[in-house]
């Protein structure tokens, strides 16, 4: 019961704000059912990538995922990413969790900013700034050009060297990114980020099914359908809630999640 509450949970945070699933189904299997990180990781990997999936294949039936950019994302996100996990492995954990919980904070402060100046400039009827990476009024897809390539490139490069760094989805980097250098709507950034992760984790997801003990546990198949359920419902409101609050909703998961690390972080040092 707790396990389906809490995957429940996990997939509906996934589906409105296309982040936070990886870093909140692990604690959410640890704290609520008692499992070990080991034990908890495959089963919230699959879960995660799962539900992912799930969106993306409703953002893609909407239209509101721009799969070119989730594909180049996802491409240059893999090749970060082993240097990610090569830095990782020199840096003691105890600082790679306060460099975690101070990207969130930032990432969370930006997106803040970054509302506040929306509704500044639809106070003073100001049209939207050109961005780096902008969509086309007739299509709705991006115009692909030399600097739009290297935006999102450099997006996903990010992404694929912090979650090999930190160990987390890319979605916490990729949502705010791309809010700040595109001009997509919240629920398309949503859709696209899952996309991204959905790619990413595919390998992955494969492997841990084919391998781990873990999936044996009374409690992973329960999680990962409610999951999946919280995802499916996470999308089938996500449009009727207006996009600022998704964004701000986004900034409080961060500011949450980055609490918790830096807590678990001094508590282990200290």
């Amino acid at each position: 019961m707790i396990s389906s509450v809490l995957g429940f949970v996990v997939g509906l945070t996934l589906g409105l704000t296309g982040a936070g699933g990886g870093i909140l189904a692990v604690p959410a299997l640890v704290l609520g059912v008692g499992l070990s990180m080991t034990a908890a990781a495959p089963i919230a990997l699959i879960a995660v990538g799962l539900a992912a999936l799930t969106g993306a294949l409703d953002g893609l039936r909407r239209r509101m995922v721009r799969y070119k950019a989730a594909i180049l994302m996802s491409v240059i996100g893999s090749l970060m990413s082993p240097l990610g996990v090569w830095l990782a492995q020199r840096l003691p954990e105890f600082w790679l969790m306060v460099l975690f919980s101070l990207v969130m904070l930032i990432v969370a402060a930006r997106m803040i900013n970054q509302t506040r100046a929306t509704q500044q400039a639809k106070s003073h009827s100001q049209p939207a700034p050109s961005k780096p990476c902008m969509t086309s009024e007739v299509t709705g897809k991006f115009i692909w050009n030399s600097r739009c390539t290297l935006t999102i490139g450099s997006i996903g490069a990010l992404s694929g060297l912090l979650t090999g760094l930190l160990g987390v989805g890319g979605g916490f980097i990729i949502v705010p990114l791309l809010k700040r250098f595109t001009n997509l709507t919240m629920h398309s950034i949503v859709a696209t980020s899952l996309m991204v992760i959905a790619l990413v984790s595919a390998v992955t997801v494969l492997n841990a099914l084919a391998t781990s003990s873990a999936l044996q546990h009374p409690a992973t198949w329960p999680f990962v359908a409610l999951v999946v359920a919280g995802m499916v419902t996470g999308r089938l409101v996500a449009p009727k809630i207006a996009p600022i609050v998704i964004q701000r909703s986004f900034a409080a998961l961060c500011v949450v999640s980055a609490g918790v690390i830096l807590f678990n972080a001094f508590s282990a040092a200290y």
